[in-house]
């Protein structure tokens, strides 16, 4: 026994070999301190790369036995073609159907085809479709097949495929093909083919509208739709009731105030109901639609303080930047930046970041920006994000009927005479559940515009509120009670010329003075700046920048007559003669520039047409320094009869 233990023992033990030990003879058999590796003890096996599988052909040899040789690679493409094709055809039961109509669609939308070659093809294609084509107008290539045809075809085929596919229109509303053959079948559609269209609407237009697909339709069929229509597709979304009754929804009153007077709804039903509406829409992003933006502009009119200051909350950012290009949703911009918070207003200022110019040229949008700069109390945002790239386009607003709206605010903030009255309304309107709040908040500060803001409450009961802003102390009541604390004043002072805006304007009108003054819409820009803005905001800091705008206006009148010349000269151009002619009845300055420079000793040959108007402005000026400037050289060509004065004074406020 102690000799078989020896004998045990004397074994040498057996240790785990490296693997790699075989693969390297040469290596040293003496031991090495192990390394520690970077890698990962668990490594992933590497796949090795197989090349593509060969496809082997059966032939038949001499002896009779089949014998496989590999494809070359055009027969395993044709091979691989042949069974996609094949497998297209076993899933798709019109396959061979849709290649046809794909060969067909190529030759009819041509642009340089014959009209008569067209109509063939494309009366060749619908007979083809002809029963199916419901079955194959959700498929991306046939739907866009049958769009080019109900483009081109005959009124009686277009009839015949709007008659295939009424039974199915709710539910190609929501497919993302079919959507746009829709949509241009109602392009197409008669008065009666449209109502036959509106008509199973009913009862889905809520559903329709929380899809990112269906809302496209439902705006369609709202856009082609006249009041009617589009007041039954509106109805549904108001209250249950109206959902389920139709003949409650053929009333004629169009605001839901009067709607719930007129059929004694609960208010809070109603606005529980357009709340469950509402939600689901505004938390998907659904909002470049007019059919929301109205009714969420009539929801606000019956909402209570929490459900408008949520709605509110909920626009304020880059959502309302792609609402404020129609009426509603401008109103809706505008209401938000009314009664938005400081935090909400940031979010809606900095959400126009880099749109700034492009909203400007809306028509809609520019009041937008117009509200934001008579409205903000944080000026040095206002002036690093909307200021800053309004400078960058000056002229270029300038010029532009809506452009300039933001600037003309600035200088002369809610004038009737460059906005509309229905601008004026959109401007001055709010939301009385809100506005309460922002009673309690002023009546702290002051107790005098309490009795103002009583007075010129509406006893109506509407709640929507559209308060006067023709005069400086309404606009200026108006702001302050929907949370503006900062002094007018004062907020245009910063804007205007604390971030260098007038000036930069002043220097473009300087430079472009005989283009503006030819302009119909520059002109009215270039007056405002060169009286100095309303209350005369320019005059106590930038005077020499307007004398030389005086002096460049001045020498544009001074150039001389020329008769052989197309260019109307800017003293008998029909735009600039106005300007300048109320310019010296407004600015004595001004007129005392443009007499020295340009008319004195010259007003015999400008008696006579547009420009006697310019000459006659320095009598009626009631200035005694202009009057007694022009009275000595005036009074005889009036006593000749050359210069013959109007028979009545125009009013001071046309251009």
């Amino acid at each position: 026994m102690a000799a078989k233990k020896q004998e045990s023992n004397s074994k040498p033990k057996k240790r785990n070999r490296n693997p790699d030990a075989n693969a390297n003879p040469d290596s040293s058999s003496s031991k090495k301190p192990k390394l520690v590796s970077s890698k990962p003890k668990n490594k992933p096996v590497e796949k090795v790369f197989k090349p593509f599988k060969k496809t082997f052909g059966k032939v038949k040899s001499q002896s009779g036995e089949e014998k496989k040789t590999p494809l070359s690679k055009r027969e395993r493409r044709i091979h691989a073609k042949e069974l996609t094709e094949a497998r297209k055809k076993r899933r798709k039961q019109h396959y061979t159907l849709e290649q046809e109509l794909a060969r067909l669609w190529e030759k009819m939308r041509q642009r340089n085809i014959a009209k008569e070659e067209r109509s063939k093809i494309i009366t060749e294609a619908i007979q083809k479709m002809k029963g199916k084509i419901p079955e194959i107008a959700s498929s991306h290539v046939s739907s866009r097949v049958l769009q080019t045809c109900v483009k081109y075809c005959s009124q009686t085929e277009r009839d015949a495929v709007f008659d295939e596919l009424k039974p199915h229109f709710l539910t190609f509303a929501s497919n993302k093909y079919a959507i746009h053959l829709v949509t241009k079948m109602l392009d197409n559609a008669s008065k009666k083919q449209l109502a036959e269209f509106i008509s199973p609407l009913r009862g889905h237009v809520a559903s329709l509208l929380r899809h990112t697909v269906g809302s496209v339709v439902i705006e369609h069929a709202y856009q082609l739709g006249n009041a009617t229509q589009k007041q039954e597709l509106l109805m549904e979304l108001y209250s249950t009731e109206l959902q389920l009754f139709k003949d409650l929804a053929m009333i004629k009153e169009s605001r839901l105030v009067d709607v719930i007077s007129k059929l004694n709804l609960q208010k809070g039903s109603v606005s529980r109901h357009m709340t469950s509406v509402i939600q689901p829409i505004l938390e998907k992003g659904i909002v470049d639609h007019t059919i929301i933006h109205k009714v969420l502009i009539e929801y606000l009119s019956i909402a209570d303080k929490t459900s408008a200051a949520e709605i509110i909350q909920q626009l304020s950012g880059p959502l309302l930047v792609r609402m404020i290009h129609t009426r509603d949703g401008s109103r809706i911009g505008i209401l938000c930046v009314k009664h938005g918070s400081a935090k909400e207003r940031k979010k809606i200022v900095k959400g126009l970041k880099g749109t700034v110019g492009k909203t400007a040229h809306f028509q809609y949008g520019s009041l937008v920006l117009a509200c934001i700069v008579s409205t903000v109390d944080d000026t040095k945002l206002v002036a690093k994000t909307v200021i800053r790239e309004l400078q960058t386009i000056l002229k270029e607003l300038v010029l532009d009927k809506n452009g300039r709206r933001p600037l003309l605010q600035l200088l002369n903030p809610n004038c009737t005479r460059y906005f509309s009255p229905d601008e004026m309304a959109s401007l001055s309107l709010s939301i009385s559940s809100l506005n309460a709040m922002g009673e309690l908040e002023v009546n702290r500060e002051t107790k005098s515009l309490k009795d103002e803001e009583s007075s010129d409450k509406d006893n109506s009961g509407r709640d929507v509120t559209m308060a006067e802003a023709d005069g400086s102390a309404s606009s200026e009541t108006l702001q302050l009670v929907e949370g503006s604390k900062k002094d007018p004043s004062i907020r245009r002072q910063e804007l205007l010329v604390g971030s260098g805006l007038a000036k930069n304007l002043i220097d473009m009108c300087t430079e472009n003075a005989e283009e503006l003054l030819r302009s119909n819409f520059g002109k009215e820009v270039l007056y405002e700046a060169a009286t100095g803005g309303s209350g005369g905001i320019l005059q106590q800091t930038l005077g020499d920048e307007l004398n030389a705008l005086h002096e460049a206006i001045a020498s544009v009148a001074a150039e001389s007559k020329s008769e052989g010349s197309e260019k109307e000269h800017v003293l008998e151009n029909f735009h600039s003669s106005r300007t300048i002619r109320k310019l010296v009845l407004d600015n004595p300055a001004f007129a005392a520039t443009l007499w020295k420079k340009a008319l004195s000793g010259k007003c015999e040959q400008w008696a006579q047409g547009h420009s006697s108007k310019v000459i006659c402005a320095f009598l009626e000026s009631s200035d005694a320094m202009v009057s007694k400037l022009a009275k000595e050289e005036l009074q005889p060509l009036i006593n000749r009869g050359i210069l013959k004065l109007p028979e009545k004074k125009q009013p001071a406020n046309e251009v």
